[in-house]
């Protein structure tokens, strides 16, 4: 009797657990909940700008519980090989960050989180190969890279909604845009050669550029020897003719002095260099201010 009644408790005990255990729920703070009678939506339970956390009851057996994740979610798209405006092809390696903003029309549209990332990274892809082919290999990568992103994640956030998915964009990011390897050295190789043929047309100007300059200051030299010399020549023209007036003069005045210059100066130029060798008698007219001084 005893072992009956036992039974009958225990087996009461396990349906109210199993009761319990199918009213009550627990939702947190970072969960959102939909509840579900008979596989259709009729409420949600701590939805964005109505928290509502906590425990909560349902109608045992007829409703079920769906959470979805209430915080920032990311997904990374798989790679995609597009072709840039300059007809460069790029792998794309790209991930989006969104949440959840109306869970009633999420769960009609995608049911379930593998069906929502594959709508997600479809609508990512068909944005990159529409933004990204307007705009050419080297904006991709580093001259407008930014621009393209806003514009990417303006257009993503545009179709999610006209799709109804329930869901807010929040960023749209490229990780990675880099040649596909078959390309790569092709595109390196092209590189090279304009490299190489802008260092030598940046040489070639350089080479006429020093030529002008070399040319203008030798012609600015010979222009100023040309002045120069002209104006020495003016010069010792000028010296020489008022020497020769003051030379002129003073012969006219003194002939005892005139004579005895040009002997000075012929002594000058005879011993001046101390190696000359001459021949002469000593009474010789050439010497007779040696013996005599300048009143000879």
């Amino acid at each position: 009797m005893n072992n009956r009644r036992y039974t009958v408790w225990a087996i009461g005990a396990v349906a109210l657990l199993i009761l319990m255990f199918n009213t009550f729920y627990v939702v947190e703070q970072r969960e959102q909940a939909i509840v579900l009678r008979l596989g259709e939506p009729v409420r949600v339970v701590n939805q964005p700008g109505s928290p509502n956390a906590g425990l909560k009851m349902k109608v045992p057996f007829l409703e079920n519980v769906v959470k979805l994740d209430k915080r920032n979610l990311s997904l990374e798209a798989q790679q995609e090989e597009i072709i840039a405006a300059d007809q460069e092809r790029l792998v794309v390696d790209a991930f989006v960050r969104y949440r959840i903003d109306d869970p009633l029309q999420y769960f009609r549209t995608l049911r379930e989180e593998r069906i929502a990332a594959d709508r997600i990274e479809r609508l990512v892809n068909s944005s990159l190969r529409q933004v990204l082919g307007t705009a050419t290999s080297t904006d991709i990568i580093s001259g407008r890279r930014g621009q393209l992103m806003q514009r990417i994640q303006r257009d993503v956030a545009t179709r999610a909604e006209s799709s109804r998915l329930g869901i807010q964009i929040i960023d749209v990011r490229i990780k990675r845009a880099d040649l596909p390897q078959a390309n790569q050295a092709a595109v390196f190789r092209r590189m090279q050669t304009s490299r190489q043929q802008e260092a030598a047309q940046i040489r070639a100007q350089g080479e006429q550029r020093k030529r002008e300059i070399i040319a203008s200051a030798d012609k600015e030299v010979s222009i100023t020897l040309a002045t120069a010399t002209e104006e020495a020549e003016r010069t010792r023209g000028e010296g020489d003719a008022q020497r020769t007036r003051v030379f002129a003069d003073s012969f006219g005045r003194d002939a005892g002095f005139a004579s005895f210059y040009r002997s000075m100066q012929a002594y000058e130029a005879a011993f001046g260099q101390g190696d000359t060798t001459m021949v002469l008698s000593p009474d010789s007219e050439f010497f007779r201010y040696f013996e005599r001084g300048p009143g000879g």
